[in-house]
């Protein structure tokens, strides 16, 4: 007999945008001859740019011509691509990327959602308040967040950052230790972002108490100021402890195309490469005759990424044993 999930029981109502879009739906009827300043979905308002509709137009035209059709993206994504991520958005910035720590994906969004299935089910994350709901959703869907309280709306198991005009919007370290920090930069919807001396003090923090941060740097663009880093991978530390969510939604008005890609540690590659043999430290981990085919494909790479946050906990375990 089949079962559901439970936690979805816990969703309180619907997705916040789908409810301002009915809201807005609502008074927009009975209201049709006034304009609407919308605060809510970050949704565009230009046309694509001209060089990316060409270039769209051509890749659908090469799955016309049998010379030039293509079935499946490889697993990273396309080489042309990842390369020019590194390149522009990396290298450029003095961060040292490699293009096998690139995974490109169909947005932030869903990656900032998918992530979370990485890590054990009792993981306490630590979000900012006020805080993008998908981080906390899609925590709650996968069972982390307790029991939800209506009058303050938040959840018993979630650590929570206030981001306040007091703070000047800027989260403090929380009391409680997490295992995931959510850190979204430039905010979502603040608008604030820290300075790199600011952002560096997090990536200590996180390797001090073993913590993984999740950097959402979908907003990226809009960065203006110097001394504020456009990747996390520019404070020293950070490929230790930080995994950063990219998107091209703002910088090329992709919203509704579904782009961006994530970034992880380069040793990920020498375990993937590992596993793909079907064993671990001499154990078999699955089939050696299933083992290089699953490596090869997407699930390898996230497979992977599992393995690296067990053994990292691992060594943090002995460590603090040691002491």
């Amino acid at each position: 007999m089949f079962q559901i999930n439970e936690n979805y029981q816990k969703l309180p109502g619907s997705y916040l945008f789908s409810a301002i879009a009915k809201k807005v739906a609502a008074y927009s009827e009975k209201n049709p001859d006034k304009p609407l300043i919308r605060l809510g979905i970050g949704d565009v308002t230009q046309p694509i740019a001209p060089a990316i509709i060409e270039a769209m137009h051509k890749a659908v035209d090469e799955m016309g011509q049998a010379e030039t059709f293509h079935g499946y993206a490889p697993d990273l994504g396309y080489a042309f691509l990842r390369k020019a991520i590194v390149e522009n958005d990396y290298k450029a910035r003095g961060c040292e990327i490699s293009e096998d720590e690139i995974f490109v994906s169909d947005g932030a969004k869903s990656d900032s959602a998918n992530i979370q299935e990485l890590f054990s089910a009792d993981s306490k994350i630590a979000v900012c308040d006020p805080v993008y709901p998908v981080y906390v959703d899609s925590n709650v869907m996968a069972g982390r967040t307790g029991t939800y309280n209506p009058d303050t709306e938040r959840w018993s198991n979630v650590i929570y950052m206030p981001c306040t005009a007091e703070n000047h919007f800027v989260p403090e370290f929380p009391e409680e230790t997490p295992d995931l920090i959510y850190l979204c930069l430039p905010n979502n919807p603040t608008g604030t972002t820290l300075t790199k001396a600011q952002l560096k003090e997090w990536v200590d923090y996180a390797n001090r108490v073993g913590a993984v941060i999740i950097y959402d740097g979908a907003y990226e663009a809009y960065i203006s100021q110097e001394d504020v880093a456009h990747s996390i991978y520019e404070c020293d530390g950070a490929k230790t402890c930080a995994i950063e969510l990219k998107s091209f939604s703002k910088n090329a008005g992709f919203t509704g195309v579904r782009l961006g890609y994530t970034v992880v540690l380069l040793v990920m590659s020498g375990i993937r490469e590992v596993l793909g043999a079907g064993t671990f430290n001499g154990a078999e981990v699955f089939p050696a005759e299933y083992a290089a085919g699953m490596m090869a494909l997407p699930v390898g790479g996230f497979l992977t990424l599992g393995v690296l946050i067990a053994l990292m906990q691992w060594a943090q375990t002995k460590v603090k044993g040691g002491k």
